[in-house]
């Protein structure tokens, strides 16, 4: 295996780390479903916010690296949830398989040989396709962080085991 592919392979494990801290898969696991539009006193977000945030935020970061008719997004309001709880119980479903999906996108595209890491983004101003890769390990772990104090907040971390 030549550098060029171990950094590629230690880049897609990058993306949801374990080894030092939650995942998001830890951090959404066994949350009631009437704790997902809960906001702890004194914090702006509700664990929805802040899931269905990390789904947005990494959605517009693949579709900034693979489409060259990229147009950004509004803050905030394109990168948070409006209402403090999903509309339903799907919606809280769909965000998290749309989150797994497209990390698995983006984990493609760091395994692509074919991929130049350090080449700007097809729609950036020289932002290159390590860097936002780094953005979006860095951004889902930040707030994985905060969704593990709101649920601490919540009475709901750690969660209950299966069985």
């Amino acid at each position: 295996m030549s550098s060029t592919d171990t950094i590629r392979e230690h880049l897609a494990e990058f993306l949801d780390w374990r080894s030092a801290h939650a995942d998001f898969d830890a951090a959404v696991a066994g949350l009631p479903p009437t704790h997902r539009g809960t906001v702890p006193a004194q914090l702006p977000y509700s664990p929805w916010q802040l899931v269905e945030h990390i789904r947005l935020a990494q959605a517009d970061i693949l579709a900034f690296c693979t489409r060259p008719d990229y147009e950004e997004a509004a803050w905030p309001e394109d990168y948070w949830p409006p209402a403090e709880a999903p509309p339903d119980t799907s919606a809280w479903d769909e965000s998290v398989e749309a989150f797994h999906h497209d990390l698995e996108s983006l984990r493609a595209i760091v395994k692509d040989p074919d991929r130049d890491l350090l080449a700007p983004v097809p729609a950036g101003t020289g932002q290159t396709l390590l860097r936002e890769i780094l953005l979006v390990a860095d951004h889902t772990a930040y707030h994985v962080g905060q969704l593990i104090v709101v649920r601490r907040l919540l009475g709901s971390w750690p969660p209950l085991a299966a069985g």
